[in-house]
């Protein structure tokens, strides 16, 4: 466990463990590294694993503004160049999955991308990516949720992304490590999360992608899954039967070994 400076007075926690060819992964929206515990087990003995926690998020800095597209991305960067990472297999799960698409736009340090339940270059309805709802709806209802009853919120939110409601363990789990991020880190990531757009980078991802999507997924389905994935030089989709936005915790068998066969391809 470290702490890495990403810009002044702002460090990023990094759980860095395993040995071998690297993977970075990046949780979902609000969550940590803890997600992951599964993963790292499975793949520290071939891999050196290292889970980043965004800034807002688990025990990095919570400054109270600063969380752009960008700068989240930055930060990544500047994490994996402390490290010295090559042939990164980058995997970003939901909002961790735009911020790991942005960063593979343009970083050699990455060999290949998994996007886990994640659209990638756009969460929210545009003319050019008509998937989903559009993001004023979508704003209104989760910054206008988060802002009036913070802790009736967030089990709400993470209960909505599941196929069918998940143990009850599972849940403060998540919530949990959902409320280490503070309401004001919450504000800024929902803005970004629904009106980043990333459309214009699609022809500077040139590794290898896997999706990874629940058939059942209510926050990204597959259609916006497959008109990305058809976009982009190298990349295949991965249906996983009967799960919804967890896929780590609903279909953790499919789920870890399309994972543990795509980053150790």
């Amino acid at each position: 466990m470290t702490l890495i400076e990403v810009a002044e007075g702002v460090e990023v926690h990094v759980q860095d463990v395993g040995d071998g060819p690297p993977v970075v992964l990046l949780a979902g929206f609000g969550l940590d590294h803890e997600v992951w515990d599964a993963q790292v087990r499975l793949l520290g003995g071939r891999h050196r694993v290292v889970c980043i926690d965004l800034r807002g998020t688990g025990r990095s800095s919570k400054p109270y503004d600063d969380y752009g597209i960008d700068v989240l991305a930055r930060d990544v960067e500047r994490v994996m160049d402390r490290l010295a990472l090559t042939g990164v297999a980058l995997v970003g799960w939901s909002f961790g999955g735009q911020v790991a698409f942005r960063v593979a736009a343009d970083s050699r340090r990455v060999s290949r991308l998994a996007l886990v339940a994640s659209g990638g270059v756009r969460a929210t309805r545009s003319d050019e990516f008509p998937f989903g709802a559009p993001a004023g709806e979508l704003e209104r209802a989760l910054i206008g949720a988060e802002t009036r009853d913070r802790l009736a919120a967030r089990p709400t939110t993470v209960r909505r992304g599941f196929h069918q409601a998940p143990p009850a363990h599972v849940l403060d789990f998540l919530v949990g490590c959902s409320l280490r991020m503070p309401s004001w880190a919450a504000v800024a990531c929902y803005r970004t999360y629904l009106h980043a757009d990333l459309t214009d980078r699609i022809d500077d991802v040139t590794v290898r992608v896997l999706h990874l999507v629940g058939d059942q997924d209510p926050v990204h389905g597959q259609e916006g899954v497959r008109w990305l994935s058809e976009r982009l030089a190298d990349s295949r989709v991965q249906v996983l039967p009967d799960c919804g936005h967890y896929p780590m915790f609903e279909a953790p068998g499919p789920f870890d070994e399309a994972l543990q066969a795509f980053v150790g391809a």
